[in-house]
């Protein structure tokens, strides 16, 4: 006879401003004289510390007593183990859920806002006191969940990565990366340029609406719910050997970019997270393309 399990509870988080200060300069006082030179107050980070943790109480507070529970700092994503069963509560700023979404599958995520009023809420949709309802409409099935793609690259060498804002391709330091760039119907132009950057609806609030404004060749930006990624080459620069004709897209679903490495290595990263890294040397290659996963966030 099999017993099923209780569903499993997930709380995501990250250390609030002021632990990382006292972390960094040792002491409350020292933190408050750091603060000081910068124009700042201890009061202000304290008061966002506070919120913070009033918000990660309640949630905690909010979860069945007969559910599992788990919980994950944001530095040690990478080496949690989500199940498929789980219901992920990201408790903190709309980048929290981004920084989530690469390592879940399938599991609904439900994004608090522990600051309403300073955070957007693109992915934070809910305030604390609302978690208890929206876990009994998910559990019951009646939770509204909105699927977003994910933009995946991939090595020759079969190691990946997922993001869900945009993934960055180009110099460690961000000078000129070289490169074959191939583009959907086969069209392939050897480029230099700051790098290139493939962005999901999600993401065509950020990076990439800065990166289309002004631009003669910028495609529409997928809506939020789209499996369609927009591309840009960031500053390409035209030379005898190099071309500047092949420069922003979209990707519908099946198709994707092809980036044959010319310089000694260019990095590859997503969100903004570049520790989390995949590094492409000489002659390797990198696909740029809409992932099969989704994030499953809950309205």
């Amino acid at each position: 006879m099999t017993v099923a399990l209780a569903p499993r509870a997930v709380v995501v988080h990250r250390r609030s401003e002021l632990d990382e200060l006292v972390d960094r300069h040792g002491t409350r006082g020292q933190v408050e004289f750091f603060l000081r030179t910068r124009g700042r107050t201890l009061a202000e980070v304290q008061e966002r510390h506070d919120a913070l943790a009033d918000a990660l109480a309640r949630t905690r507070t909010a979860i069945p007593v007969d559910w599992r529970r788990g919980e994950v700092e944001r530095a040690d994503l990478h080496r949690f183990a989500f199940e498929p069963e789980d219901v992920v509560l990201v408790v903190g700023p709309d980048g929290l859920v981004a920084n989530t979404a690469k390592y879940v599958g399938g599991q609904p995520v439900v994004g608090v806002d522990p600051e309403p009023g300073r955070n957007p809420g693109v992915l934070v949709r809910h305030r604390a006191a609302a978690v208890p309802a929206v876990l009994a409409a998910v559990v019951a099935g009646r939770a509204r969940v909105e699927q977003r793609a994910l933009v995946r690259a991939r090595l020759d060498d079969g190691t990946r990565l997922d993001a869900l804002n945009e993934v960055f391709v180009g110099h460690r330091s961000h000078q000129s990366a070289r490169y074959r760039l191939r583009v959907p119907g086969g069209a392939v132009e050897r480029q230099s340029s700051s790098g290139l950057v493939v962005a999901t609806g999600t993401g065509a609030t950020g990076w990439a609406a800065s990166l289309a404004r002004g631009r003669a060749d910028a495609p529409p930006l997928p809506a939020p719910g789209a499996p369609v990624l927009a591309w840009f080459v960031r500053e390409a620069w035209p030379s005898p050997t190099t071309g500047a004709g092949l420069t922003a897209g979209l990707l519908e679903p099946g198709a994707g970019l092809e980036i044959a490495v010319e310089s000694d290595e260019l990095v590859v990263f997503g969100d903004g997270l570049e520790a989390d890294r995949l590094t492409a040397t000489w002659g390797q290659s990198v696909t740029l393309d809409v992932s099969e996963r989704r994030l499953h966030l809950v309205l």
